[in-house]
């Protein structure tokens, strides 16, 4: 729980940076590539947060990668600063609140879509356009399939879970037939 309070408030100060010169999105994309580049390759990762190495070495390692990515000002120094005081380890879950905190400041809104089947596309652009509607905010859609629903679809935008699949609704049908039995 420490772990996302700290991200959260790296996160909320770069934002206030991006917002105070327009550039929010481009630090999140910034900042996405790098923590993407940095968790997908577990050699990298090592050198630069190990604390096994030398720091000043790490610090290296992390300069010429920051180096060869051609990354704005700001983001070199946030990055730098991470590393100065411990927290480049929390690089991902930085990057991740990040997102969410410049979708909400753009007003957009990431939601799932899993069904059973695949969905033609004029009826997943329905299903968005709803979900824009009930919660007020533009909604971008992550379609997939999940067999195992039987039918119907399940839709998740934050903590709010819309579940219509008939997975569901057997299981509840069940849960329903037991307490009427042992009434």
């Amino acid at each position: 729980m420490k772990n996302f309070a700290i991200a959260r408030r790296y996160a909320k100060a770069l934002l206030l940076i991006g917002k105070e010169d327009g550039k929010a999105d481009t630090y999140r994309q910034e900042l996405s590539g790098i923590a993407g580049l940095i968790e997908g390759d577990s050699a990298l990762k090592q050198a630069i947060t190990n604390p096994l190495y030398n720091a000043a070495g790490r610090r290296q390692v992390l300069e010429a990668v920051v180096g060869k990515l051609n990354l704005s000002k700001v983001m070199t120094s946030f990055l730098l600063l991470l590393f100065d005081k411990g927290r480049i380890g929390f690089l991902t879950t930085i990057s991740d609140f990040f997102e969410k905190m410049v979708d909400e400041l753009q007003g957009l809104a990431r939601a799932s879509l899993v069904s059973a089947g695949e969905l033609p596309g004029e009826t997943v652009e329905k299903i968005r356009v709803a979900l824009s509607k009930r919660i007020g905010k533009e909604v971008t859609l992550e379609v997939e399939q999940d067999p195992s629903l039987i039918g119907g679809i399940v839709t998740r935008i934050g903590d709010l879970v819309l579940d219509g699949s008939i997975k569901t609704q057997l299981i509840s049908m069940r849960e329903s037939l037991k307490r009427g039995e042992s009434v």
